[in-house]
């Protein structure tokens, strides 16, 4: 366990090395102004781990690889043979993995395309010297560095300390804390100190909320009928199923962040274009983004829904009913099989329901305080935090799985 960790560690520090390492052709320095000025820039480089301002080769950090995998999760519910060879265990999920890792090379050469086009058109003067020949480079080694980086995230997952994609962007967000510190003590003032104890208060909340919703659990009573074999009697011991608040971690998040951001994205893309209809239907779709109570609503909505769909897809009670049934287990006053699914799904419905909810209201819970202190850096907060606590948690849940099952191997 102490050299998995060494090892996560040292793929962390590569990854934070590679997202310094800039394109040529491109005074990056120029940069950092147009994503501090831009809300929707300015959350894309902080998951990116700040390696968009620095036009690193890992500008578009692991956000391909992400796309790819929402793709094809989708594609699992409504494909009948994605669907029957998500069932088919490890097969089937390396199956699918490998068809992501294709994916993700043209999903990160035309994101890299549609990136650099957005900053050209931001910044036309830090991009004069930007030919064809340049551009095409530039796509290559961004779609290298993309793949690079879903390689380490593989990596780390191999050695069971955590997610190694939720580490990645973990360490982007973290990156970016002792800047954003340095910033505020920097430009301190004595007017600002409500709203900085209003921060402090929402990040406490946050953090105490995703604990409690992530650790949170409904343990459902399991017995096991007692059988006779030969001279021994096995079974006739009563335990519990835990199911999970929030089975679903900090993917939801992730998912909601990405599917959000595109809109806009190619919206400024198009907003320059010499058609019309389509320059002003893009400008509309800007302003539309720009509207935080638009904003909050539907990041509220994609919390909710991604959360009741990735634990769809990872849960399974038709299984676990089957499974109980085939060990001599049943839950007292269910029938086994078909009516235990049933209960199963009921139960994880509701739960999933207070879970979903919570984490949409404590994401959207910076939107409405921003509104009230008029300041943009707790919109920018309050998603970090979601996700660096649930990381954390996730990370520690595994690590003592790990030990836990040392322990068991040594008794």
């Amino acid at each position: 366990m102490r050299n998995s960790i060494l090892f996560v560690m040292g793929m962390l520090v590569i990854f934070r090395v590679i997202a310094h390492i800039p394109i040529p052709g491109v005074a990056a320095a120029g940069l950092k102004q147009v994503f501090s000025s831009n809300q929707i820039l300015g959350l894309l480089n902080i998951f990116s781990g700040g390696t968009m301002e620095n036009f690193s080769v890992a500008m578009l950090g692991i956000a391909p690889y992400i796309t790819a995998s929402i793709i094809f999760q989708l594609l699992a519910m409504v494909v009948p043979y994605l669907e029957e060879l998500s069932k088919e265990g490890e097969y089937g999920r390396q199956k699918i993995n490998q068809w992501t890792r294709l994916l993700t090379i043209p999903l990160a050469f035309f994101q890299s395309f549609a990136m650099i086009s957005l900053l050209k058109r931001s910044v036309p003067d830090l991009f004069s010297d930007f030919g064809a020949w340049e551009m095409i480079t530039a796509m290559v080694t961004i779609t290298a560095g993309t793949i690079f980086l879903m390689w380490l995230g593989e990596l780390i997952s191999e050695k069971h300390v955590g997610n190694g994609i939720s580490l990645l962007i973990f360490a982007g967000i973290i990156s970016g804390l002792p800047t954003a510190v340095g910033s505020i003590l920097y430009t301190y003032d004595q007017s600002q100190i409500i709203n900085m104890l209003i921060f402090a208060v929402i990040a406490i909340v946050t953090i105490i909320g995703v604990v409690v919703i992530t650790e949170g659990q409904r343990n459902i009573p399991v017995s096991y009928a007692r059988r006779i074999r030969g001279n021994k009697m096995y079974g006739g011991v009563d335990t519990h199923l835990p199911l999970r608040v929030n089975q679903a971690g900090v993917i939801p998040i992730i998912f909601a962040i990405s599917i959000i951001l595109l809109p806009s994205m190619v919206a400024q893309m198009l907003v320059g274009v010499k058609t019309a209809w389509l320059a002003a239907a893009a400008q509309w779709i800007i302003q539309l983004f720009e509207n935080q109570l638009f904003y909050g609503i539907i990041y509220f909505v994609l919390v909710v829904v991604f959360t009741y769909f990735y634990t769809a897809i990872i849960f399974h009670p038709d299984q676990i009913a089957e499974n109980l049934q085939k060990q001599g287990g049943f839950v007292p006053g269910i029938r086994p099989g078909r009516p235990t699914a049933e209960y199963l799904q009921k139960v994880v419905t509701r739960i999933v329901f207070t879970g979903a909810l919570f984490l949409g209201v404590i994401a959207v819970l910076p939107l409405i305080t921003a509104q009230i202190t008029d300041t943009q850096n707790l919109v920018v907060g309050g998603t970090s935090l979601l996700i660096v606590v649930s990381v954390v948690i996730e990370t520690v849940n595994q690590i003592n799985g790990q030990l836990s099952m040392r322990d068991y191997e040594e008794i």
